[in-house]
């Protein structure tokens, strides 16, 4: 499911969430919200309510994009301004 949901687009979330987020693991919301970078714990907690087998579902009813992913490649332009920080 993670390969599927990294080529979707998706974030590593689900490795959070699968666990139930706080109940289980016992980590405090807020510290998981920082560390997933989400503005709110309320963002977090809908992650945390999500059943595993729901999101099974919805994973199950997307289909594959049709794109090849390239990889980002920096222009020299860029990389000599970073090079002056």
């Amino acid at each position: 499911m993670i390969e599927r949901t990294r080529a979707l687009g998706r974030t590593g979330h689900n490795s959070v969430s699968g666990s139930n987020g706080s109940s289980t693991t016992g980590a405090d919301i807020r510290v998981i919200a920082l560390w997933l970078g989400h503005e709110s714990p309320t963002t977090t907690h809908q992650y945390v309510e999500a059943d595993p087998a729901m999101k099974e579902r919805a994973l199950a009813g997307l289909e594959e994009p049709d794109i090849a992913i390239r990889r980002f490649h920096a222009p020299d332009s860029l990389l000599e301004f970073l090079k002056t920080l």
